[in-house]
This record gives C-alpha cells, sequence and structure tokens, in this order.
C-alpha cells in the first residue's frame, strides 16, 4: 500500500468555517463596454468581446415592431416568416443549413423594436452568415407557408381567446392606452380573416433595411468576425431612401376605469390592475422599479405575502413595470378563484394604500435592495446576458452609466422617497382594472 505523504494544515486553519463569510455590499457594477463601430453603409455595430466559449450571438435591431405597422399583425408575421423561404431558398433548406451547422436563428417583436438573432459557433460563421444574409435581406414570404401559418395562428389565437389570463393580457394595453394608440392595440378574428400576405411585404420593404438597423454582436469576438458582418452586411444593396416616420399618438383611455368581461365556464379570474406610467429616461423610473420590487417584483414581494401565502387565494402575483420608447405600463397581474376574487383586488388596493401611507421598514427595504443588486450582477454574467442588458439601454440612446447610476439609487433610496414616489404614482383612483372570469357576489 502507498505510503500517504504527509501536508501542512497551516492553511486550512486560516479559514474558519464555523463563521458566515462577511456580506459585502455591492458599491459599484463594473462590466464590459461594447466597442462601437460603423459598416460601410452606415450601420453602427456595437461589439461585446467577453466570454469563454468559442461561441457567438449576432442579433440585428430593426425598427419594425408593431408601433409601426399600418394593420394589426402585419408586424408579427413578417418577423416570424423571415426564415419560412428566400429566393435562394425554402424554408426546409434554411433549416437544414442552419441545423447542419449547430447554429440556432431566434425572432422577436415586441411594441417598438423587432429582433432577429443568430447564435453560432464561430468556426461555423463563415458558412452559416450566407444563409443568414438571404434571410434579412431576400425573405419572400411564400404564398403556401403564409397559408399555413395564418391558419395556425388563427387557431391558436381561438383557444386563446377561452383563457382568462390571455383576454386579461391582451386587453388591458387597450384600456391603458387606447385602441387607435400602438402601445393598446390588440388582435381579434377579424384582423385575422383579414390579413394580407401583401401587407407582409410592403412592411418588409419598409422597415427590414440597413438604415433602420443596429447590430449587436457578443461573445469571443475577432477581427474576422468584423470582416465578415461588412462583407454581408456593409453594402449599400439594401439601403432605403425612406425615413424612419416619427409617429405622434396621444393615449386616449375610457373615463371608466373598472372593467369585466365576463366568462361563463371560468374556474379562475384573471385580475389585471394598473395605469400608464413614466420610461427609464424619466428620473423617477429607478425609484419606481424598487418600489415595483417592494410590492410585487419578486417571491418576497407584499402581494405574495399577504395574497398567497397568508390569504391562499392565488398560486401567483406580481406586478411589474415596461418600459416603451413613448410611454410605459405598470401592471399587477394574477388568477384567483372566482370565489374569491373581490376580496383578492381589495387586497391589492390595501397594498397600494400601505405604501402611500406607511414607511417601509430599514428591514424590509434593505432585503429588496439585495435582491435588486443580485439581480443586476446575474444579469452580467456572460457575453449574451450582457448582449441583452446593453440592447435595453441602446434603444432609448443609454450607456452603461445607466447602470452605474442604478446602483447607487438602489443603495442610497430611502423609505421616505419611496413613500412619495407611491403617493405620486400609485394612487387608486388613477389605476385601471380589469377582470376576466366571473366575479363572486
Amino acid at each position: 500500500m502507498p505510503k500517504i505523504k504527509s501536508f501542512n494544515l497551516k492553511y486550512m486553519n486560516t479559514l474558519n468555517r464555523s463563521a458566515a463569510p462577511e456580506i459585502q455590499t455591492i458599491k459599484k457594477l463594473d462590466v464590459i463596454q461594447p466597442a462601437k463601430y460603423i459598416l460601410s453603409n452606415g450601420i453602427p455595430v456595437y461589439a461585446i468581446n467577453a466570454g469563454t466559449q468559442d461561441i457567438i450571438k449576432i442579433e440585428f435591431i430593426f425598427c419594425a415592431g408593431t408601433f409601426y405597422q399600418q394593420n394589426k399583425l402585419v408586424a408579427q408575421f413578417t418577423n416570424k416568416m423571415l426564415i419560412e423561404g428566400t429566393k435562394k431558398k425554402s424554408a426546409n433548406e434554411i433549416a437544414d443549413t442552419i441545423d447542419f451547422y449547430g447554429a440556432f436563428i431566434q425572432t422577436d417583436v415586441e411594441k417598438d423594436k423587432a429582433y432577429i438573432t443568430l447564435y453560432c459557433l464561430n468556426k461555423h460563421l463563415s458558412n452559416v452568415l450566407p444563409t443568414f444574409e438571404d434571410i434579412i435581406k431576400n425573405a419572400t414570404f411564400p404564398v403556401n407557408e403564409f397559408s399555413i401559418y395564418l391558419q395556425n395562428q388563427k387557431q391558436q389565437y381561438i383557444v386563446n381567446s377561452q383563457k382568462v389570463n390571455y383576454v386579461a393580457r391582451t386587453k388591458f394595453p387597450c384600456l391603458i392606452f387606447g385602441n387607435n394608440n400602438p402601445y393598446g392595440v390588440c388582435a381579434d378574428i377579424d384582423d385575422y380573416n383579414n390579413l394580407q400576405r401583401q401587407s407582409l411585404i410592403d412592411f418588409y420593404k419598409s422597415y427590414y433595411k440597413a438604415n433602420k438597423c443596429k447590430i449587436i454582436i457578443a461573445g469571443k469576438i475577432n477581427h474576422e468576425h468584423h470582416n465578415l458582418l461588412e462583407t454581408y452586411f456593409g453594402k449599400n444593396d439594401w439601403l432605403s431612401n425612406e425615413k424612419i416616420e416619427n409617429k405622434n399618438f396621444t393615449i386616449e383611455t375610457l373615463p371608466q376605469k373598472k372593467h369585466f368581461i365576463y366568462k361563463e365556464d371560468a374556474l379562475q379570474s384573471a385580475i389585471r390592475i394598473g395605469k400608464s406610467i413614466v420610461n427609464k429616461t424619466h428620473p423617477d423610473y429607478m425609484g419606481l422599479q424598487v418600489l415595483n420590487t417592494v410590492l410585487g417584483g419578486y417571491f418576497g414581494s407584499r402581494l405574495m405575502t399577504n395574497i398567497r401565502e397568508d390569504k391562499g387565494y392565488t398560486y401567483g402575483i406580481g406586478s411589474g413595470l415596461i418600459s416603451f420608447i413613448n410611454s410605459g405600463l405598470f401592471f399587477i397581474a394574477s388568477e384567483v378563484g372566482t370565489d374569491v376574487c373581490s376580496k383578492a383586488v381589495d387586497e391589492i388596493y390595501k397594498e397600494l394604500k400601505l405604501l402611500r401611507t406607511l414607511l417601509i421598514s430599514e428591514s424590509e427595504l434593505n432585503l429588496v435592495k439585495n435582491y435588486l443588486l443580485g439581480t443586476l450582477l446575474r444579469n452580467a454574467d456572460g457575453p449574451f446576458a450582457l448582449s441583452d442588458r446593453y440592447r435595453g439601454l441602446l434603444e432609448y440612446g443609454l450607456d452603461e452609466t445607466y447602470y452605474t447610476a442604478f446602483v447607487e439609487t438602489i443603495n442610497n433610496i430611502t423609505p421616505t422617497t419611496l413613500k412619495e414616489l407611491a403617493e405620486k404614482y400609485f394612487s387608486e383612483e388613477s389605476m385601471f382594472e380589469l377582470i376576466v372570469g366571473k366575479i363572486d357576489k
């Protein structure tokens, strides 16, 4: 049996395992700053060179969100059908090429922007980019694929329309912003029946252009990647002479604040309470994020503690802030048993009143501060997370100093400031209310 060599315990004794490590307060957030350069045709590229894996993410951001569509559903359908066929390849050929090289393409559309993102191994990027270029520049929206996708989406809409949570989520913004405001419109069955393929083609030709595009590239980046972007996307062959139209819309809310949509077979009722609010460019927004976290922004929030843990009215309830380029939305959302719907609504307004009338305790506020600071750290972990975070700043003309200021706000905000914000923004009279399902008597 081999002899075990002795070792020195001196270094082990320097660590006292019976005592918890000292808690460190996050004072600042040091992250990699994107490098910016411009392609020959004017497209700005923001490069985040980070990470240890040989994988890269390239995200194209277009001014092609639902804010810019003339008819409902057009922006969504255009974005989702980019990969359904081009002048050179069918949908199956595109899928086969992307799968062969272990790549992945993701499309997404929001109120203000539309995105198409490529994830790819570095070594295969030169093989995948020609197909990715073809998708962005030469999408054709084939007739058969359009018909199939339209039918599938229409059927999904019919099914979802029976779900109280879906109806509440889609109808609520309309109450807040009005049906003529791009942030408030929601589609109905007639919009699916009236949607024309030509509308997608026209929208694509107007908005998926180089001068309406930004690129974020993240991962282990080298000079060759920049050359490839220039080769495939830096030419003038996809420029447009049309300028982005700066649309001005007013918020046209209804005078009635409380709304109810009856569902005969509902076992639960969906609740939405909220209002239009400032976006992340406003000085109050960072403080509102802290206040929202106290109210319903994490599992230990007041809404969860009261309505789930104490009352048992729901499996989950939360609140959130959504920032749009031209506005913002605050909402409280839950699904509760139909027999306790009114009681749950009363408890929600009770929690809003407590924020307006009583100071938050230092212990509760410190817990929320630590949660938010930890979330910021997690959201800065890895090049792709950094890419997502930077995208949320780029759209508003902000830079990384935003997060420096946010850390300072979290560390320095006081119970008095939060109470003042609640008084300013969370009055019961300013809230819109939508219940979908049944209301207990």
